[in-house]
């Protein structure tokens, strides 16, 4: 079964998903040899650190191989469609993961494939993301009635931890001016799950008496020629030394990265005794074992 997206996991998958992921960053030889002799394709159409990296990381130690393959190679959409693409890869691997600009894309290419597509990330959702940030929080404080505060663009990355948190019982609060709110169909899915979605634009009340503080860039790749604007509008959802110190006390701060230090974050938080933000970049690696051995173990 492919991961295009938290909308298709439940609280029960996620919740094992998180366990497997501890379970393998306190023990990095389990599953050592399980997807021996398989292939893993990692497909970029953006720029990726942390995603290619740890990804490939997460193949090898599991015995699989992983391929790396760029679109400015591939071509798709222009020198064939999503779906031939999808067709053809079909044929050489076991698994494919993706990371493309249209979220369409990686559905088209699921149709036509047999072989479970994982999304790295698209302009709708990142799960991979959200898998890594579930077992962050988890490290530190059970999930059920956790507040998380997330200050920022409603995007992708708004979009799956909205969707894993509610999934697994916390109350998640999403605070962004008037304008950029997460798309209302997930946001309303969100609310329908075991935990609560609020969305406010006031930063102040989206951080008060929070147990984590989120916050991402305040432009996306591919919104490079909106970056004045956005600064101008995300200002006082800047997660500064002030704002942070209206959450709880013991309260984390997480950032899915690269960060845009001054801009959305500063030094000093970014900084903090309690920011867990590499932490959480570590993560990506043990929660990507665990979506392959969920995928094919």
């Amino acid at each position: 079964m492919s991961l295009l997206g938290m909308a298709d996991m439940n609280g029960d998958g996620l919740g094992s998903l998180v366990e497997s992921a501890v379970a393998m960053k306190g023990d990095p030889t389990l599953n050592s040899t399980l997807l021996q002799g398989q292939a893993i394709g990692l497909f970029f159409a953006k720029q990726s650190l942390r995603t290619w990296v740890s990804c490939e990381v997460a193949a090898i130690q599991l015995g699989a191989h992983p391929l790396a393959i760029r679109d400015d190679t591939a071509g798709m959409g222009t020198r064939e469609s999503a779906a031939d693409v999808g067709r053809v890869l079909d044929r050489y691997l076991d698994l494919l993961a993706m990371r493309v600009h249209d979220h369409s894309d990686l559905v088209a290419i699921d149709n036509e494939t047999d072989v479970p597509v994982v999304n790295l990330l698209s302009d709708l959702e990142h799960p991979c993301q959200a898998v890594a940030d579930m077992q962050t929080i988890a490290e530190h404080r059970p999930l059920p009635e956790t507040r998380i505060a997330f200050l920022g663009d409603g995007n992708n990355v708004c979009h799956s931890l909205m969707l894993a948190g509610t999934a697994l019982g916390a109350d998640v609060v999403v605070g962004c001016p008037s304008g950029y709110e997460p798309n209302p169909d997930l946001t309303k899915l969100a609310g329908e799950r075991t935990g609560s979605v609020t969305v406010t634009d006031d930063p102040e009340e989206a951080v008060s008496g929070a147990d984590v503080v989120y916050t991402d860039v305040w432009a996306s790749m591919g919104q490079e020629s909106e970056q004045d604007l956005r600064r101008r509008h995300f200002a006082p959802f800047q997660v500064n030394e002030k704002l942070f110190a209206l959450a709880k006390p013991d309260a984390i701060f997480m950032h899915c990265l690269p960060a845009h230090r001054g801009e959305e974050v500063t030094d000093g938080v970014m900084d903090h005794p309690r920011s867990v933000v590499f932490d959480q970049a570590e993560n990506r690696l043990h929660s990507f074992k665990a979506i392959l051995v969920d995928q094919l173990g």
